[in-house]
């Protein structure tokens, strides 16, 4: 590379990322030919449109390698294209979960006025993300949330409690699948809420659809009428998005939906112009990698990693939400932890827990907890994944040493004025 200063931030990255230990659970590390893919002479090509309809010509190889990505897409999370339609041209996961609303449930004008339609979605400091309709957001802007969260003594979803409200607030859409929360989601009972009051159900998969694909993790699919998806957390692929979406809905007099055309249209031109064929490419790459007997392998070792790791620091003495794992996810409270057990673990702000862990090499994020009374830019906990440490090698004996790390350190920013 001719630009030396950019070669020497490169350089200084990679020596980061290899000296560091990465617990953050939305990252991980891909593989060498995802790298070539998104390297690629693939990056001059501009091809806005979709396979076979497209406004620029030579375009023969690029619709090849999106009906690759397509079909390979389907096959990993075993749908078949009858019944399914999947998008790969998303750039990433807010703009896959904005085009999925404006195509499903748009704001209407009605007498020149903009009536929103309601988003059902778990609020931001209970596991939800940005674009599940929070009030920052466009998607809270646009539409109206109707937020749920967890049970305030179990902080587990309330599944009758999550009921109640669909059935009091009849929204457009529920969104189920969460950025910080651990624990299984019973898809078949968010079906039956959205069942109950009319609603559609997404899914918003991107940080178990490494472990769905790896059957680490209960799939979505059969409940779903649309899952979204980021591919570079537990995936393990480049960063960009999948919309798969049922094209064998009907509605109510038995005609087939045409959800699959609205979504494609609000991806493009809705909301992008030309793809970035270099990452579609990628991303197929990284659906074949996720197919193998190998990557199933390591999906079932990063369950094992997340419950070692989180049962570390509960028998510290540390306060782990929901009381455990079933993911690659753990949320630890590093505020109140001492007030919840005898051994003295806790009154590290969220903020400075994250700090003082990177300074010695363990990289975390700090994190919001259920009912958390500090504020957002220092919340009472840190959020912790264990996709990018499996993906290095590391097994069940190397994240107990982790844990005892995380424990020391932490122990020792007590000290810190609070």
């Amino acid at each position: 590379m001719k630009d030396i200063q950019i070669k020497k931030l490169i350089s200084a990255e990679k020596k980061r990322q290899k000296k560091v230990i990465n617990l953050i659970a939305s990252e991980n590390y891909v593989s060498k030919d995802v790298l070539e893919a998104l390297g690629s002479e693939l990056t001059n090509k501009y091809a806005e449109g979709y396979s076979r309809f497209r406004y620029y010509g030579g375009n023969e190889n690029v619709d090849k390698i999106e009906d690759l990505c397509k079909a390979r897409a389907l096959k990993l999370f075993g749908l078949k294209p009858e019944k399914w339609h999947v998008n790969v041209q998303s750039l990433s996961g807010s703009p896959a979960n904005t085009a999925v609303y404006l195509a499903l449930v748009p704001p209407i004008v009605r007498e020149g006025r903009l009536v929103q339609q309601k988003i059902m979605g778990m609020s931001l400091d209970q596991g939800g993300h940005l674009t599940h309709g929070h009030k920052v957001s466009a998607t809270g802007k646009f539409w109206i949330q109707v937020p749920y969260g967890v049970d305030k003594d179990t902080e587990v979803l309330d599944y009758a409690n999550l009921k109640e409200i669909a059935l009091r607030e009849k929204p457009a859409i529920i969104v189920s699948g969460y950025t910080a929360y651990p624990r299984i989601i019973d898809w078949k009972k968010m079906r039956e809420i959205a069942d109950a009051c009319g609603a559609i159900l997404m899914v918003d998969m991107s940080h178990i659809a490494g472990l769905v694909a790896g059957r680490a993790y209960l799939s979505p699919f059969e409940y779903a009428d649309v899952v979204t998806t980021t591919v570079h957390k537990t995936l393990r692929g480049p960063r960009a998005a999948l919309i798969f979406v049922r094209s064998d809905k009907k509605d109510a007099s038995g005609k087939l939906l045409d959800w699959h055309k609205k979504i494609d249209k609000a991806v493009f031109p809705g909301l992008q112009g030309g793809p970035h064929v270099n990452q579609i490419a990628a991303v197929a790459v990284a659906l074949k990698e996720a197919s193998t007997p190998a990557f199933r392998r390591y999906a079932a070792q990063i369950n094992k990693n997340a419950k070692v790791l989180a049962d570390g620091l509960a028998n510290m003495g540390w306060k782990v939400i929901s009381g455990g794992t079933d993911s690659h996810l753990i949320l630890i409270d590093t505020w109140m932890s001492g007030q919840k057990n005898s051994k003295g673990a806790g009154a590290v702000p969220g903020k400075i827990a994250s700090d003082k862990l990177e300074k010695m090499g363990i990289i975390v994020n700090k994190n919001a907890i259920p009912f958390d009374t500090r504020p957002p830019t220092d919340p009472s906990g840190i959020r912790l994944g264990t996709a990018a440490e499996t993906t290095r090698g590391k097994r069940e004996k190397d994240f107990k040493i982790i844990a005892k790390k995380i424990d020391e350190i932490l122990r020792e920013a007590q000290s810190y004025p609070v």
